[in-house]
């Protein structure tokens, strides 16, 4: 397992090299002059160039390219905000804990909601419950959320009053975000586990512990479940992946001083080191919950840590 924890964690250096090289190459690409930008529409272009020789944007792509790697490789240097002058990696610790606790709170969301609701489909399938929640949760996955937060907004908290419409300052204020953000990611679990306990449901060992008079709760637990959380598992991680990216618009519109709301008025003001840390961060976080969920596999099924065990005895 050892081994198996290390090849994914050299597998990951060549993912955020490629990540990095991307935004690097979007960020050249983008139109518009970040030293413009910050000089302001009336400066004169001395101005302009004494801004773009202080940033480095005047030295070739490649150059600056390998400058960040270095940097960040030898001293985990994300680079300098351009706005503030305070290092990147600062500024995004202070946010980042945000954007974090908002995904785990829409995480929590999807899965109450989700593996539930899925369970209930798959034992009660083609009944008017098994129905109206596959459509629900058709319209969840395909309901932008931008469009659905602007919707909760203007139902919960202009026209009910219920739910404040901004900010992130106690429980209230986390509510309508992580719905809006959750809404998809609940959809998608709840189809998935029903989708995996169909198939579990209707295997051989499943009728025998009925036939030995097993309790239904117990089967369908312990059981049915059980065999099924692979495929749960594995959506649950990507979603939370996709929460983490998913908040970058969720922030921006209710307002959430996060990672997001960052990076989307970086991106406005051509503020590129901001962009490139972010996103590396973002990247970082989601291959590492990937890599949480390959090994919570072998828990949730021995046969796959044995398997493992019996493939490195055989290559040694």
């Amino acid at each position: 397992m050892y081994r198996y924890i290390l090849k994914r964690l050299l597998m990951l250096l060549p993912v955020l090299l490629g990540v990095l090289l991307i935004i690097f190459i979007l960020s050249e690409i983008t139109p518009g002059d970040a030293a413009r930008q910050l000089a302001g529409e009336f400066a004169s272009e001395e101005d302009v160039q004494a801004i773009r020789e202080e940033l480095g944007l005047n030295r070739p792509f490649l150059e600056r390219f390998f400058s960040y790697l270095t940097g960040l490789v030898t001293r985990g240097d994300l680079g300098v905000s351009y706005q503030t002058g305070q290092p990147v990696i600062q500024e995004i610790a202070d946010r980042f804990p945000t954007t974090l606790l908002l995904a785990l709170v829409s995480m929590l969301f999807s899965i109450l909601i989700g593996i539930p609701t899925g369970i209930i489909s798959a034992i009660r399938q083609y009944s008017w419950i098994d129905s109206t929640s596959m459509v629900v949760a058709l319209v969840g996955v395909s309901m932008p959320n931008f469009w659905q937060g602007l919707l909760n907004i203007i139902v919960f908290s202009i026209w009910l009053g219920w739910l404040p419409a901004s900010g992130f300052y106690g429980w209230q204020y986390w509510i309508l975000p992580a719905v809006t953000i959750g809404t998809s990611s609940a959809a998608m679990i709840t189809r998935m586990t029903r989708s995996s306990m169909l198939e579990v449901i209707h295997q051989d060992y499943i009728r025998t512990a009925r036939a030995k008079g097993q309790k239904e709760n117990v089967i369908i637990i312990k059981h049915a479940l059980k065999n099924a959380l692979i495929p749960i598992v594995t959506v649950v991680g990507i979603q939370f992946g996709g929460l983490l990216g998913g908040a970058v618009l969720t922030e921006t519109v209710f307002a959430i001083p996060g990672l997001g709301k960052f990076m989307v008025d970086a991106i406005k003001a051509r503020n590129y080191p901001v962009v490139q840390g972010g996103v590396l961060v973002l990247a970082v976080v989601f291959s590492v919950v990937n890599l949480l969920v390959d090994i919570l596999y072998s828990y949730i099924d021995p046969r796959l840590k044995s398997m493992y065990r019996k493939t490195v005895r055989i290559k040694n």
